[in-house]
């Protein structure tokens, strides 16, 4: 048994090949452009990303199931007939909206009580109204009953498969499906002003998709939900972090939505054979995009330079970063923030600066696991963990275990896994290719001093 998980993310797509014993091998990848058109706007190109799942399709070889997982939160417009696209992709990075939620402030509980998610330009509704409001080719295919509007996996799906669908993990993304009912809500899609018959229909993560070349695609999932079925999360409480673009924390939550402390939200984990599992949610914006970032300036060389750092960490030498590039996630949830070093001297080095860059982000997903309850291991994956430090630094700041899975690809190899039980099969768990002990430290003055700078990144504009 081959199965093929393509993985569309946000700066990559990857084609990652898995078998029974829980072997699993990228046969392809390749990078897409990133577009910035203004300072608080992120695009992809649709056709780009389209022609790159192709190419992953045609190095895969034969294989017996398909699997997609997706960006989750990005979207855009297509022509509901022959499933051109009408726009760009708003990746879910993009904060354009953010004065239209602002006006949508009163119905923040509203939307809260029915979809489950805080008024942020991060969720997909907001970028759907823009779309229609302000693109006269999406509003012409309004008029003439042609438009398509939705994530991005339901444009792939429709191109490759020739079926329009979605799944309900990606729609609980886009704070116009009900979470507990997991159907399009009404009153939410009349609030943000996208037509419900725009939007593609809502199937379970594994379900049929159609096929491509006669191979069924048995499974579509977002991203980080696909990642928590590959760390093996299936007790309730367990959480992993994946450490990409940004750094998602979910921990499962069981077979209803579950109430949640102020800042983070519940989501939907997967649906399978009719049963809903649900699962706790919160996302910092800047982890692998703080490091690009700090590349492209010249602050880092590359990603190798934050493997392992010799001094005493940079947050008990007084240097703090706070990596607000694209505003705060949870919890606060404040696109007003700003990313800035604080603690810099004349003898401030460029490898004091990159240490500092790593503790920023392990500290703001600290800030979220904390807000998890006690954790008794946390399971990491993502490119951020080929640094030793990070790992490390994370396990002493929760002062629990911090495992890593012996594959990097767990986002793949949960759509794989998902995959496999939509032709009644599984595949073996990767293992483990190690584990970081929490070491004794100052936890509680580390953490304080890192939220006195959030505080300050947050009263800088």
């Amino acid at each position: 048994m081959r199965i093929l998980a393509l993985d569309q993310g946000t700066t990559s797509t990857r084609a990652l090949v898995a078998g029974p014993e829980g072997q699993a091998e990228v046969v392809h990848a390749c990078r897409h452009d990133q577009h910035f058109p203004a300072a608080d706007r992120v695009e992809h190109d649709p056709r780009e990303l389209l022609a790159n799942l192709r190419q992953c399709l045609d190095r895969a070889g034969p294989v017996d199931a398909i699997a997609l997982s997706n960006q989750g939160e990005s979207c855009l417009a297509w022509d509901a007939v022959t499933g051109a696209p009408l726009s760009p992709v708003i990746v879910w990075q993009d904060r354009r909206t953010s004065a239209d939620l602002a006006r949508l402030a009163p119905h923040e509980d509203l939307v809260r009580h029915r979809a489950g998610l805080p008024l942020d330009p991060y969720f997909s509704a907001s970028k759907l109204a823009w779309l229609l409001r302000s693109l006269p080719q999406v509003q012409a295919a309004r008029a003439a009953g042609r438009l398509r509007l939705g994530t991005t996996d339901a444009f792939f799906l429709q191109n490759l498969t020739g079926v329009c669908a979605t799944d309900v993990t990606t729609a609980s993304r886009t704070s116009l499906m009900n979470l507990a009912t997991g159907a399009w809500d009404p009153e939410l899609c009349a609030l943000f002003g996208v037509p419900i018959d725009c939007l593609p229909e809502i199937r379970s993560s594994v379900d049929d998709f159609g096929r491509i070349g006669g191979v069924p695609v048995t499974a579509a999932i977002v991203d980080q939900q696909a990642a928590l079925h590959g760390h093996g999360c299936q007790a309730a409480g367990s959480a992993k972090v994946t450490f990409g673009t940004g750094a998602f924390a979910l921990a499962l939550a069981g077979d209803r939505p579950p109430e949640v402390p102020a800042g983070l939200f519940p989501t939907v984990a997967w649906r399978v054979g009719g049963q809903t599992t649900y699962a706790t949610e919160g996302g910092v914006h800047a982890a692998g995009a703080a490091v690009e970032w700090a590349c492209r300036i010249g602050l880092v060389d590359s990603s190798e330079a934050l493997r392992q750092f010799d001094a005493p960490p940079a947050i008990d030498r007084g240097l703090v970063f706070v990596p607000a590039l694209a505003g705060l996630a949870a919890p606060y949830w404040d696109g007003s923030a700003a990313g800035m070093f604080l603690g810099m001297t004349g003898a401030t080095t460029r490898a004091d600066m990159a240490q500092a860059l790593v503790e920023g982000i392990v500290l703001r997903a600290v800030q979220v696991l904390d807000l998890m309850g006690p954790l008794t291991a946390v399971s990491v994956d993502g490119g951020l963990t080929r640094s030793g430090y990070l790992c490390q630094f994370l396990a002493d700041m929760i002062g629990a275990q911090v495992t890593l899975p012996g594959t990097d690809e767990l986002t793949g190899f949960g759509a794989a896994q998902l995959a496999a039980r939509g032709l009644g099969q599984t595949l073996a768990a990767p293992g483990l290719r190690g584990a970081c002990p929490p070491r004794a430290c100052d936890r509680a003055g580390r953490k304080a001093r890192f939220a006195d700078a959030v505080d300050r990144a947050r009263g800088w504009r």
